[in-house]
């Protein structure tokens, strides 16, 4: 050990040695020793590593231990002949000389620990001891006090620098908090904490702890304090999506994306979507900003390499299953609703024979937007997976044969699955059918009524138009319903694309009428027109029966000023 050294860790055993914790006077003494020495233990690893070895953790060990007694147990010392205002005085002074010790102590401390796995090892025995500091000075009652709220911002910094590249740490301390009683797991405090540099200390915990383990990972999806600490960051993740480029906010916002990026890469996102659910409702909100967060990751996610793009593709098979039944249930819904709200207005509506038809509500249901706003995410993540793979055989058209096997089975995936009988695209085609109905379209601001004519498909049922009766409707500006109507007839494009099989399901089913109705401009549905429009001709490609399905429809009326046809999407036989 240098002379440098020595002088060190003679500096700090005096100071340890001049100082009683019951002696306020003698704090301030014993904080600037450490200030300065964690300043000194700051600059190099040398310096922390003959640091540690110099005999100083009995002290340490020491000051914790009178620190968390201090601070934890109540005590007065002779303050029982003073009058109140003096005791208040006092007990604040106590207190403040008490936070300032802990901030001293635990600055110290994260300094001494960085990247020195002796000192890390060292350090942890006094983990529970600053656990329990941790918990009171998240408290309730300590949540909104600035000085507390620092506090426990340093304490968790040096949490974090303690197990940082110590994979033993790791494990030991993770195992040990998800296994701990809800109110004692300063995780979940710490997660809630409305500071966001709080949040980033603890949230760089996390990702440490997640990182390099797909057990640690999977604790966090399937545990029960690991599922609560995800709900209480998902809230974060809402709070922070604004927060200014380089703050602590945004910082803290990516290194949770992170978090979630490893749940979904290590396929634990449909573990976490379940363990999100509440009994009788359909799509909770902690749910769709997991949806939004995978729909972001899925967009995002840059394919630079042949590893990379195996890496991605295998997250995407994972997520194929968790899809189409998500689709499933959310569409189930969504239908069910429609007709209900249908029914007792249209009589061109036909329920399912499961829809108990008494008594239908004659308003919205108040779930749809939300189950709708679900839809439109799941959607899109079934497309970004169905054109990634695409994509991927396109780029790579001289590769092993895995990765073209990949893509067919990914989009013959999609167009196999069936719930009880019914197809995806069949279930798709029905949802826009009633959709069409249920959703009129937007233009200049207005919605334009869907009962003005015949449909296509009632003009091929009849000639003579139904009665036209407007069933209630959500209002234009509801956004729960921005864009449905045109991801899924975008996805339904996707589908059917030079497969022939699901072209002559979907001519079966009445898909290639519905695609046409779609064919309109509509304010809640950008370029919905153009989706269409692709749709129709990737189900009519090189399939002379679709193609003689449309040959039997022409449209008739007027095009308007913005290349419109008008009353469209009304249609008559030649």
């Amino acid at each position: 050990m240098s002379g440098d050294i020595m002088q060190l860790v003679t500096q700090f055993k005096t100071a340890c040695t001049n100082y009683d914790i019951n002696a306020i006077d003698s704090h301030t003494a014993l904080c600037e020793t450490l200030d300065a020495l964690a300043g000194d233990l700051g600059k190099d690893g040398e310096t922390r590593i003959q640091f540690g070895v110099g005999e100083v953790w009995t002290e340490i060990h020491k000051l914790w231990r009178d620190l968390v007694h201090a601070q934890l147990t109540f005590w007065d010392g002779d303050d029982s002949d003073d009058g109140d205002d003096a005791g208040s005085i006092k007990e604040r002074k106590k207190q403040h000389s008490l936070s300032s010790l802990c901030v001293s102590l635990a600055r110290f401390m994260r300094n001494l620990v960085a990247g020195v796995s002796g000192n890390q090892i060292k350090a942890f025995e006094d983990e529970p001891i600053i656990r329990r500091l941790l918990h009171y000075y998240t408290s309730w009652s300590s949540i909104e006090d600035e000085e507390a709220s620092f506090t426990a911002r340093i304490l968790t910094q040096m949490l974090s620098n303690i197990i940082t590249g110590n994979e033993a740490l790791i494990s030991n301390l993770w195992e040990t908090y998800l296994n701990l009683q809800e109110d004692q797991v300063i995780l979940i405090r710490l997660v809630a904490s409305p500071d966001n540099r709080i949040l980033l200390a603890v949230l760089t915990i996390i990702i440490n702890c997640v990182r390099e383990s797909r057990s640690r990972t999977k604790m966090l999806t399937r545990t029960p304090i690991g599922a609560r600490i995800c709900i209480i960051l998902l809230d974060d993740m809402v709070k922070l999506h604004d927060a200014d480029e380089g703050s602590e906010g945004a910082r803290a916002f990516d290194v949770g994306y992170a978090i979630f990026t490893r749940i979904i890469e290590t396929g634990l996102m449909p573990d976490l979507y379940i363990k999100l659910a509440i009994m009788d409702e359909i799509v909770t909100p902690h749910q769709t900003t997991l949806l939004k967060l995978l729909d972001s990751y899925l967009q995002s996610t840059p394919v630079s390499s042949p590893g990379t793009q195996s890496r991605i593709t295998k997250t995407h098979v994972k997520l194929c299953p968790m899809l189409s039944n998500l689709f499933f249930s959310l569409s189930t819904y969504a239908q069910t609703a429609m007709r209900r709200s249908l029914l007792s207005s249209d009589p061109n509506v036909v329920p399912d024979h499961s829809i108990d038809v008494q008594g239908p509500p004659a308003e919205l249901d108040v779930l749809l937007p939300k189950v709708c706003e679900a839809l439109v995410l799941t959607a899109q993540c079934i497309i970004t997976i169905t054109l990634a793979a695409h994509s991927y055989h396109l780029s790579s058209p001289t590769s092993s044969n895995s990765t073209a096997s990949t893509h067919e089975s990914i989009h013959a995936f999609f167009n196999q699955i069936h719930l009880e009988g019914v197809g995806l695209v069949e279930n798709l085609v029905e949802l826009l059918r009633l959709l069409d109905r249920f959703l009129p379209r937007i233009n200049f601001g207005k919605p334009v009524a869907t009962s003005a004519g015949p449909t296509v498909e009632q003009t091929k049922q009849k000639e003579t138009p139904a009665p036209s009766v407007q069933a209630p409707t959500p209002a234009p500006g509801n956004p729960g319903f921005n864009f449905l109507k045109r991801d899924l007839v975008r996805l339904l494009g996707i589908l059917c694309n030079e497969d022939r099989a699901v072209q002559d399901r979907l001519r079966k089913c009445g898909g290639i009428e519905v695609v046409l109705n779609l064919c309109v401009i509509d304010e809640r549905n950008p370029y919905l027109r153009e989706h269409a429009i692709f749709a129709l001709h990737n189900l009519l490609k090189d399939n002379p029966a679709n193609q003689a399905v449309v040959e039997e429809i022409k449209p008739t009326g007027q095009w308007d000023e913005n290349g419109v046809l008008k009353d469209t999407p009304r249609a008559v036989r030649k």
